[in-house]
């Protein structure tokens, strides 16, 4: 982006999968197609749905690489985090920011807590997020690989740090 005068404009292409009052924050050129980020989430080559910033588990940007792992909402606010998507950024313009500035934005409230199970320590990590459209903050789980979702006292100890965190923000 330039400060003064026109700023550049994203390829075509980067613009015609996106909602008719969706607008660009920045974009990056790749290999295979742009980033493009918008203030509901990314758009990334290869895929033909947005990622929306509250599925964005984590992100990080290494040596010209963009790695975010998304998360699928199951129900009742289970997340269960996807394989993980990579793309070269060859040009990155302002796009490690803007996706760092955003996932941040996104968390509210975010701790991992252990979970009152037999054999290995495990646990649960509550996300309170911020979706775009919605008012309030919307609470995840984030179970450790191994947890069975299904025991009653797993479920009933997830509910207690929701509601625990509820309270710490005062929603």
């Amino acid at each position: 982006m330039k400060l003064f005068g026109r700023r550049e404009k994203p390829p075509a292409e980067a613009v015609t999968r996106l909602d008719r009052d969706e607008r660009v924050l920045t974009w990056a050129d790749t290999a295979s197609g742009p980033v493009v980020a918008t203030p509901l989430g990314l758009w990334l080559p290869g895929y033909e749905e947005r990622l929306p910033w509250h599925l964005v588990d984590k992100a990080t940007w290494k040596n010209g690489i963009l790695t975010l792992v998304p998360a699928v909402d199951t129900g009742d606010g289970v997340l269960v985090e996807q394989t993980p998507r990579a793309v070269r950024v060859t040009v990155p313009r302002d796009l490690p920011n803007t996706v760092r500035v955003r996932v941040q934005k996104a968390i509210a409230f975010t701790r991992h807590h252990p979970l009152p199970l037999d054999g290995p320590r495990r646990g649960v990590r509550v996300v309170g997020r911020r979706v775009p459209g919605r008012d309030g903050i919307s609470w995840q789980l984030v179970f450790d690989p191994g947890v069975d979702t299904d025991d009653p006292a797993v479920r009933e100890a997830a509910a207690a740090y929701v509601a625990q965190a509820r309270v710490e923000l005062g929603v």
